[in-house]
């Protein structure tokens, strides 16, 4: 058990049957009445933030959030399927469950699941990841040192912006939190 008196940024527990992570804290003691504790917390299943005050003696189950590096295999068109590499167990996932990182993912990569009672919840990717220009418009000699961008597609099929310098056929290193571009690779 947890009590919202030992709440810190990212400790887990459990509201109304529901991981939660606490995002922000603050332990308030007023002139008057009863202490509290002001949190912000986000549901992990559905990613929903709630700001909300607790009293210090309130006390909650912890969430047990278990957390694996697995490979990421293929893709059927429905399904996406990661492998243990410990176990070599498979696991297929919808694309809801894989949506944010597989845009950045190719096979054979590994990836970050969460779990929660045995039942996976996130994915998540490597936060920087080199890949390939597949299409994009022609770049233009001499336009390498204005901050004008244009859209291109990766190899995993992902846009992102880009320089006006690069080109079909560049390596490029992004960042997958932000779909930013960082640097040319050779």
């Amino acid at each position: 058990m947890v009590t919202a008196s030992d709440f810190r940024k990212g400790v887990t527990f459990e509201k109304d049957g529901q991981p939660c992570l606490v995002v922000d804290f603050q332990h308030v003691k007023p002139g008057k009445g009863a202490a509290f504790v002001r949190t912000k917390y986000k549901n992990l299943i559905t990613g929903a933030i709630r700001e909300e005050a607790f009293n210090p003696s309130d006390k909650f189950p912890k969430a047990n959030i278990e957390t694996k590096q697995m490979q990421y295999l293929y893709s059927d068109g429905e399904l996406y399927y990661f492998m243990d590499e410990e176990t070599f167990d498979q696991i297929p996932l919808n694309y809801e469950q894989v949506e944010d990182a597989i845009k950045f993912l190719k096979e054979n990569e590994v990836a970050t699941i969460r779990f929660y009672q045995g039942a996976p919840f996130q994915v998540e990717g490597p936060n920087f990841v080199e890949l390939e220009i597949i299409d994009t418009e022609p770049g233009i000699k001499g336009d390498t040192a204005s901050n004008v961008t244009k859209a291109a597609t990766v190899e995993t099929g992902a846009v992102i912006q880009v320089p006006l310098f690069i080109n079909v056929g560049d390596r490029v290193k992004i960042d997958t939190r932000t779909s930013e571009y960082l640097s040319r690779v050779n």
